[in-house]
Parts: structure tokens; C-alpha cells; sequence
């Protein structure tokens, strides 16, 4: 005897949807809008270069950490209780980060803040796939895609405008309208669930798996000031990574009703989802970054100028959502999941393509085919990865499954970045073995270029540095290019999404 699932009313269920987009956009842009505002906060809170990246790295550590816990505590005490009060913690934090008067109270606040922020963006997915019938479980997919996705887009751009035109404390007080509003409509209008029969908390699992959490996002976020593995630091990080990840599936996999249940991953579509949400961090999160820099610091734009030349990714994002949102009920989702995943491969080969002397044109494309892409994948992924789990695991499959993707934007940030160094070393280095008198072009730009002259050393010396680091761009974008293409195969693994009629109520 099948049981007819109720779903809320179409004015009910638009309310709850607005409120979780909301709480994604709050979330998602607090993830990158602060990095701008660094240099400001060092100077008003009487930091260190090295101390004032804790603020960043604070907030990081704590989420990475509560992602996975706000699973279990949804399905333990209820989901629309443990985002309310997450909500609103999120909102007083962000007013406490704003109002700080020193690095210790804005490092606590920060702290606060992740812990609070963490479990928002997946509860806020599984909330959404439990309010839709099957085949509007697309449509709400996009929805929640379209804060997750303009946060990190958006970010920098709006942190560095509100930074400019009034402080960096803005950065954070343009929380609090969309959390006090966001935390009224879960409390109105979100309907209480929660798991019957929960097990006793899984101390054991949940520690393996913070250590491991911890270590890795430490790893990442230090090694580059640290020179990675030439610092003791980063190889104790490594190591306690190592350990403390094979203890964490050893136990997953050996112990009963632990934290995160291992059947979730036995789940073919959950799992090649995951894996998949790892790489779309790196490709279409991680890249972003080395994309800024490059127009930034080798193309000569202002912070202005690469806002509006990255301004066509959010817009490329939008259109795409609102196109998957039309499709997605109608269309196999994962035909939507592998073209987007051949026009991230097109858009980072365009990008791969660029050089010094390149124009705003191609920057403009490649930036909005590559939004565009992003806004095709999101949701597919997403609702073919759910599509076949079992209801019960929603809250903890949504936790790790955001986890994933954070991971991926996180560890593809640090991996790229190390690349692209090692690169311009190597480059640099082959550069500088062609400067010498007997080279042709040194001996025809003579009497001009003198090699004893210290103005003409300097000057050659720039522009080596300019020319390796273009190199090295160019070549980690062509890397992105080549693992969006790899996993194309995983996605055709994937089953198709399972259709159901049911009438809501």
C-alpha cells in the first residue's frame, strides 16, 4: 500500500523557497566577499598580515567541521529548529563581526559565524527536495543553485565596492536584512521533520572526521605562506590528514549507526554525485580566483574594471539556471549535467588561450560561457544525485554532499595556486637562460638595451616575471580544461532521474 506524500500549497512552498535561497545567497557570499576587505581589517584591528588571514581561515575551519554534524543534528532534533536557530546565530554573528573592535572578538565572531552558516546551504536543499513533488524537484534545484552560485561569483566584486564606498564592517552588516528575513520565514513557514529513532551521538566517528576536516583545511589554507612541504607544520597537517581520514572510512564502513552512515555512499548516483561536486568546486569555484589575479596583476585592471569584465559569469549564471529550470522536468538531467560540463572544458580553454596583450572581448566570453556552464550543472547534479537516495539519508547526503563541493573549491584553490607557482618558477627560469649577449634579439635591440645598465636589467627582469606568469596561468587553466573533460565519463555513469506523479496538498 503506497502512502501519498502531501506537499505543501504552490504560496506556502514559494515562501519556504525564498527563504532558502536567501539563507544560500547569505552563506555563499560570506565564503569569499571578506577577502577584499583584508588589508583594511589588518590596519583597523592592529593585525599582522599572518594574523588577519585567521579571520579567513576561522570561519573555513568551523564549517568545514559543523557541514557533516548539521546532518545529524537536523535528523535529531528537527531540521526547521536547527536552521532557524542557525539562522539567527548567523545574523548576530555577522552584527558581532561587524562591530569588532579587535582581532580576538572578530576571530571568535568568525568562528561563530561558520559554525552557524555551515549546515544552511544543505538543509536548505534537502528542505526544498522535500517540499517538491519529483518532477518540480529540478526547478528548486536551480533555485537554491542561483545563491550558491552568485555568492562566490559576486562576492569579491560587492565586498570591494562596499569596502571603497563606505568600510569593510559593511562587508558583513549587509547580512542582517537577509537574515532576520530568512530566519522569520523558516520560522512561519517551514514545517517541522525529523528522523524518528536517531542513535546515540557517534563520538568516535565525528571526532576522526573533524581531525580530518581540520587538518586537511589547515593544510590548504597555510601552505602557501608556509611554502608547503618545506614547512614542519604542513607535513604534521598532512600527516594527521592521512590518519585521521582512513580512520574516519575505516569506521564509516566496520562500526554500527555511526555519524556519517556508510550505506549513503552505496548509493551509485550519490556517490559519482559527490564525486563529481568535488570537481565542479575546482573548476567552476577554484578557477575564479586565478582568473582575478591574472586581470588584476598581469592585464593592469583596476578592481572596478575586473567587476564589470567578470560581471557577464553571474549574468552567463542566471541565464543558465533559468534555462535548466525550463528543461529540467522535461529533459534528461544528465544530458543538461554533461553539456555543462563540455562548456566549462570550452570556456577554461578559451581562457587558456589569453595573453598579455589580449583585449576585453575574449575575457567577456569565456567569462560568460563559463557562467553559463555553471548554471547548467548545478541543479542536474544535484537532483541525480538525490534522485535515487533514500529519503531518511536527505539531511546527512545534503551535508556531505556540500561538503564535497567545498572541498573541492577549497583544496582546487590551494592546488592551483601551488601549480601555477611552480610553473612560473620553471618558465622563469627557462626565460632567464636566454638572456645573454649572443642572443639575436638582445644583440638587435642594442644600443638601447645594455646589458651593464641596471635600468635594463630591471626592466627585462619585470618582464620575465610578467611573461612566466602568464605561462603558468595559461597552462592551470588548460589543466582545469583537461579534468572537466575527465570527468565526463564518471557523469555518464550516473543513472537517469526516477519520474513520479504525486499531487500536492
Amino acid at each position: 500500500m503506497t502512502t501519498e506524500i502531501i506537499y505543501p500549497t504552490p504560496g506556502r512552498r514559494l515562501l519556504i523557497t525564498a527563504s532558502v535561497i536567501l539563507v544560500t545567497m547569505m552563506v555563499a557570499l560570506d565564503t569569499t566577499i571578506a577577502n577584499v576587505a583584508l588589508p583594511h581589517m589588518q590596519s583597523s584591528l592592529s593585525a599582522s598580515p599572518e594574523q588577519v588571514v585567521w579571520v579567513l581561515t576561522s570561519y573555513l575551519l568551523a564549517s568545514a567541521i559543523m557541514t557533516p554534524l548539521s546532518g545529524w543534528l537536523a535528523s535529531r532534533y528537527g531540521r526547521k529548529r536547527v536552521m532557524g536557530i542557525s539562522a539567527l546565530t548567523f545574523t548576530l554573528s555577522s552584527l558581532a563581526c561587524g562591530f569588532a573592535g579587535s582581532l580576538e572578538f572578530m576571530i571568535f565572531a568568525r568562528l561563530v559565524q561558520g559554525i552557524s552558516g555551515a549546515g544552511l546551504v544543505p538543509l536548505g536543499q534537502a528542505t526544498l527536495l522535500d517540499i517538491n513533488p519529483p518532477e518540480k524537484q529540478g526547478q528548486a534545484m536551480a533555485m537554491t543553485g542561483l545563491g550558491a552560485m552568485l555568492g562566490p561569483i559576486a562576492g569579491p566584486t560587492l565586498g570591494g565596492y562596499l569596502t571603497d564606498a563606505f568600510s569593510w564592517r559593511w562587508v558583513f552588516l549587509i547580512n542582517i536584512p537577509l537574515g532576520v528575513i530568512a530566519t522569520i520565514g523558516i520560522g512561519l513557514y517551514m514545517s517541522e521533520t525529523r528522523e524518528k529513532g536517531m542513535s546515540r551521538f557517534d563520538v568516535m566517528g565525528f571526532a576522526t572526521l573533524s581531525l580530518f576536516l581540520a587538518s586537511l583545511q589547515l593544510m590548504m589554507d597555510r601552505g602557501q605562506q608556509l611554502d608547503w612541504f618545506d614547512s614542519v607544520e604542513i607535513w604534521i597537517e598532512a600527516g594527521m590528514m592521512l590518519l585521521f581520514g582512513y580512520l574516519t572510512v575505516v569506521h564509516m564502513f566496520t562500526a554500527k549507526n555511526t555519524f556519517v552512515r556508510g550505506e549513503i555512499f552505496l548509493d551509485r548516483n550519490y556517490a559519482l554525485g559527490t564525486v563529481v561536486s568535488i570537481v565542479i568546486g575546482i573548476v567552476a569555484f577554484a578557477t575564479i580566483p586565478i582568473i582575478t589575479i591574472m586581470m588584476q596583476t598581469l592585464l593592469g585592471y583596476t578592481a572596478l574594471q575586473t567587476g564589470l569584465v567578470s560581471m557577464p559569469r553571474g549574468i552567463g549564471t542566471v541565464i543558465g539556471l533559468i534555462i535548466v529550470s525550463r528543461l529540467i522536468g522535461r529533459v534528461d538531467a544528465r544530458i543538461l549535467l554533461l553539456l555543462g560540463l563540455a562548456m566549462t572544458a570550452v570556456s577554461l580553454y578559451l581562457f587558456s588561450q589569453i595573453a598579455l596583450a589580449v583585449d576585453e572581448g575574449p575575457l567577456l566570453f569565456a567569462g560568460l560561457l563559463q557562467g553559463f556552464a555553471g548554471g547548467l550543472m548545478i541543479a542536474p547534479l544535484t537532483t541525480i544525485s538525490f534522485s535515487t537516495l533514500t529519503p531518511k539519508f536527505r539531511n546527512e547526503g545534503a551535508a556531505i554532499y556540500s561538503l564535497a563541493r567545498n572541498i573541492g573549491s577549497s583544496l582546487g584553490i590551494s592546488a592551483l595556486q601551488m601549480f601555477a607557482l611552480n610553473d612560473s618558477a620553471r618558465v622563469a627560469g627557462h626565460l632567464a637562460e636566454n638572456v645573454r649577449p649572443d642572443n639575436p634579439t638582445f644583440e638587435a635591440a642594442m644600443p638601447d638595451f645594455d646589458f651593464s645598465a641596471i635600468q635594463s636589467m630591471f626592466r627585462i627582469a619585470r618582464e620575465i616575471s610578467r611573461q612566466s606568469a602568464m605561462v603558468a596561468t595559461v597552462d592551470t587553466l588548460w589543466m582545469a580544461c583537461l579534468l572537466a573533460i575527465a570527468t565526463i565519463p564518471v557523469a555518464l555513469l550516473m543513472k537517469a532521474q526516477k519520474r513520479a506523479a504525486a499531487k500536492p496538498g
